[in-house]
């Protein structure tokens, strides 16, 4: 594609715009000649910096907000915001796939994960080929990709989606972090149907949001500017109302504590010798269905709720979703590892003190014997965590393991050290920075009548140490330590 047909009707300054362009770019390690290099700015660092080494590595053409001093071969397009620009050229460099799909976003705090693939999981049972994006990577066909955010940048939704036309899917389920809204990496998208499960207080301060207010006011553009038809949100939650204020299209609610267009009544526990869920009735327009879920806890019926109505508005019915919900788990998120008889283990992405705290507290009333937890917190950023998972454990766990997360460049030690310190007295309490020894000591104190929560990790197959992912699967690692065990 020649960068004119590129920049068409985008307001730019410089030349050169008959360079061709066979790719489009913003990592300068990976550049390479034909490409567009497209300075973007982070938190951190200032892809301008990176210009140069995009340009030993064959790059001729570069998208800037300023000039660089670069060799006069060198094409450079000048932008007021690069960022505002790249999701508008990656979706006509790809022939602008998304139109070609059944697009659905799900925004909120807490749940877009779990509601996101059981969504898919429903539609895809029903014959309709339904693609995932969210935390969890990227599900196409089958097929998985990691990914690095909770929504990819633009350029690289724009090449997911095309590779879903291209595989014939024809719906797609997207999270949409306020990261993504805020940061234009879903610009120019049309959502058809738009979902918010809850709000609370999360990613404010540092390099994310500045204020709550910020941060709710990115996720309400979901639904003011992307043009959707439908938008289903949780009527329990006050800011449901907020999010939905002025949306022209149609509205679906569904709640526990508030009469909604989907309803779950008759919320009961289960729990037999490896696993634990809870049922429901889900209720509306003289309609009953029971509900079994492989997970606790009423965010599970809310999340189950959220995906139900979604799907309904794709014409599949309560009964049929109901029997898919029964038959399907989300890794890493309360995923229950059938690993030893008598006890519980569950694999959890909870990384906060309102996700530690919720999740400690469903399995609360499980009544188990114990609650042995496990975390460890991420390096080098979001440091007000580590108070407030500790401050979790001590209120609600009987037992606490302080161990590795995602390190990055930070030494664990230091990071379980200052976790410790937040930990209240008298708590029972270790600290194992290795990760694969935190998870064998857990289970090898664990008893009958246990549950075993490891938080932090949940689908992520890796470890961040020093800026390299080094694999590690919490599952692989935790039934290969009760595969070897005999039993207590």
């Amino acid at each position: 594609m020649k960068l004119c047909d590129l920049m068409s009707n985008i307001p730019h300054e410089g030349g050169g715009e008959d360079a061709e362009i066979r790719r489009i770019g913003y990592n300068s390690e990976k550049a390479r000649q034909g490409e567009l290099f497209v300075c973007l700015k982070g938190a951190s660092r200032d892809g301008h910096d990176f210009a140069e080494r995009a340009y030993q590595n064959g790059c001729r053409a570069f998208l800037c907000e300023r000039r660089i001093d670069l060799p006069d071969d060198a094409v450079q397009i000048i932008v007021d915001d690069t960022r505002a620009v790249l999701p508008e050229i990656s979706a006509k460099f790809f022939g602008y796939p998304a139109e070609k799909l059944h697009i659905i976003g799900i925004t909120g705090t807490k749940g877009k994960t779990t509601t996101a693939l059981l969504t898919a999981a429903i539609l895809n049972a029903a014959g309709l080929n339904c693609a995932y994006v969210g935390s969890n990577g990227v599900l196409i066909n089958g097929e998985h990709t990691d990914t690095v955010n909770t929504t990819p940048e633009s350029l690289y939704l724009q090449q997911y989606f095309s590779m879903m036309v291209k595989g014939n899917v024809k719906y797609a389920v997207l999270e949409v972090s306020s990261q993504a809204l805020a940061h234009h990496r879903v610009d120019g998208i049309h959502f058809e149907t738009v979902a918010f499960t809850n709000l609370s207080e999360d990613h404010i301060g540092g390099a994310e949001h500045p204020t709550f207010e910020h941060y709710r006011a990115s996720k309400k553009r979901l639904f003011t500017e992307h043009g959707a038809t439908t938008a289903v949100y949780c009527a329990d939650d006050e800011a449901g109302e907020y999010m939905t204020e002025g949306f022209e299209g149609r509205k679906i609610t569904f709640g526990v504590n508030t009469k909604s267009d989907w309803t779950a009544e008759n919320i009961e526990k289960f729990r037999d010798e490896t696993s634990l869920g809870i049922t429901f009735d889900c209720t509306g327009n003289g309609y009953r269905v029971k509900v079994n879920l492989q997970s606790p806890g009423y965010f599970s019926v809310y999340n189950a709720m959220c995906a139900m109505a979604i799907c309904s508005v794709y014409g599949v019915g309560r009964d049929f979703a109901a029997r898919i919900l029964g038959e399907t788990t989300v890794r890493g998120r309360f995923e229950i590892v059938p690993a030893l008889p008598g006890r519980t283990f569950i694999i959890d992405y909870a990384h906060n003190g309102i996700s530690l705290t919720s999740a400690l507290k469903t399995l609360r009333e499980y009544d188990p014997e114990r609650i042995i937890c496990l975390f460890g917190s991420v390096g080098g950023r979001t440091k007000g965590r580590r108070r407030e998972l500790a401050e979790a454990a001590s209120e609600y766990a009987d037992y606490v393991i302080i161990t590795s997360d995602n390190p990055d460049y930070e030494d664990p030690i230091d990071i379980c050290t200052e976790i410790e310190s937040y930990m209240k007295s008298g708590v029972p309490c270790e600290v194992i920075p290795n990760r694969a020894s935190a998870i064998k000591a857990a289970v090898d104190m664990s008893e009958k009548g246990d549950i075993i929560l490891l938080a932090g990790k949940g689908h992520e197959t890796y470890q961040l140490i020093c800026g390299r992912k080094v694999p590690f699967s919490e599952r692989q690692i935790l039934t290969e330590i009760c595969g070897s065990l005999s039993l207590k």
